[in-house]
């Protein structure tokens, strides 16, 4: 099913109408679709190289909207549709998260948890849905997004418009290994910049 979906979003990189439909896979992405939309950024680029930028702020801007309609889904609509989305990715109790943010350096651990996700392969959906079910600043959650969504989608697009075809199999090999040790090294960086300006 997932190989299904994987194919089907490459395929449709290659369609005349490929910047909307990117612009709803990177909103559903955000929200409840398994699919990320680099599997789209990267053909597309590779298609249309000198709009690698327009093509990395579409994911972006969109990814984001999706993330507030996830942090909505938590926040209103917890026990109607996001516990049935938390089931579909393998998680059975997620009341566990309110425990752990209320906890002392609950709030910061949660920023980094989701600063985290949000430039990682590990599932932002659930982390968007968890941080309007544990009611996490919504300030802080629409920087966290934009900063993370858009360094990592500018990232893929820029690497995909500087090397080319030889990008894609690098990032199905080794693109999530790499962007979880980024991902780290730039969490550790805005955390000493965060204690610098304290």
């Amino acid at each position: 099913m997932i190989k299904k979906l994987y194919d089907k979003c490459v395929e449709w990189a290659g369609h005349r109408y490929a910047s909307p439909i990117l612009a709803i896979e990177a909103f559903i992405e955000s929200s409840f679709f398994p699919i990320p939309p680099d599997v789209m950024i990267v053909p597309m680029v590779i298609a249309k190289r000198k709009k690698f930028i327009r093509i990395a702020m579409i994911a972006t801007i969109f990814s984001v909207l999706g993330a507030l309609f996830g942090y909505l889904i938590g926040y209103v609509f917890f026990n109607e549709i996001g516990y049935k989305i938390f089931e579909i990715y393998g998680y059975d109790d997620p009341n566990f998260l309110k425990e752990k943010f209320s906890t002392k350096g609950g709030f910061f651990s949660w920023l980094g948890i989701l600063f985290t996700a949000g430039f990682t392969p590990l599932p932002f959906k659930l982390l968007t849905i968890s941080s309007g079910f544990i009611h996490f600043n919504i300030f802080f959650f629409i920087i966290i997004c934009v900063v993370t969504r858009g360094l990592r989608f500018f990232l893929v697009s820029f690497l995909t418009y500087r090397y080319g075809e030889l990008f894609g199999p690098f990032l199905e090999k080794q693109g999530a290994k790499w962007s979880i040790i980024i991902g780290f090294l730039v969490l550790i960086i805005a955390t000493l910049i965060y204690f610098l300006l304290k």
